[in-house]
């Protein structure tokens, strides 16, 4: 029977979906959707890993799929902001996210295939904390660019101010989190290399 900490990993993966999907409607209320969403999502990631350690469920199941549902969530909003043309979303940078996040599973799946489980290095829970950072605040941007054609008044005077002030914020903080994203998986190659090494070697005869 599965586990409870892994059905919530898998709601986070449908989630993950679900907002790619509002992102991408032209419509201020499918944007607070996929906020609210976000919020949900990012959350169940530390609720998840919480319950697994306090109920002593911890299953290789969700050793290797919850790090990769993470990068779902990642992958999902970077993509869907790429595709709102005035946020100005690189690219060039959301791919160099998505082939780190390819390669450091791939690594994972061939320690995985030498009965080993890579845990999160510091580098890799950095790495997280500001790809997440990186979606919120581009979220904020999102958010105060509607509410500036929604609201009236004094309010609305300052979501204007906020959205032309951090207007180009979207651009520069993906690409420091490509480059953060790089130095994590750096830092997984060094910390591996004699795993990487031994894979694609053919075994050593003996006589």
């Amino acid at each position: 029977m599965m586990t409870l900490a892994n059905k919530i990993t898998l709601v986070r993966a449908a989630l993950s979906i679900v907002m790619f999907l509002f992102i991408l409607m032209p419509y201020a209320w499918a944007r607070f959707v996929a906020i609210l969403i976000f919020i949900v999502a990012a959350s169940t990631d530390w609720v998840d890993g919480k319950i697994a350690r306090e109920t002593h469920t911890v299953t290789p199941f969700g050793a290797i799929v919850d790090p990769f549902v993470d990068k779902i969530l990642v992958i999902a909003a970077f993509f869907a902001f790429v595709g709102i043309r005035w946020l100005s979303v690189p690219i060039w940078a959301v791919f160099l996210i998505l082939l780190r996040e390819l390669m450091v599973s791939n690594l994972r799946a061939i320690a995985a295939l030498e009965g080993k489980v890579l845990a999160a290095e510091r580098w890799g829970k950095f790495k997280t904390v500001v790809q997440m950072s990186a979606i919120g605040t581009i979220f904020f941007v999102v958010l105060m660019y509607h509410l500036s054609h929604l609201l009236s008044g004094f309010a609305q005077a300052v979501c204007v101010f906020l959205f032309v002030l951090l207007r180009k914020i979207p651009y520069s903080i993906t690409v420091i989190a490509a480059v953060v994203t790089w130095g994590s998986m750096i830092s997984y190659l060094r910390n591996n290399w004699d795993l990487l090494k031994k894979s694609w070697s053919l075994p050593e005869c003996k006589n």
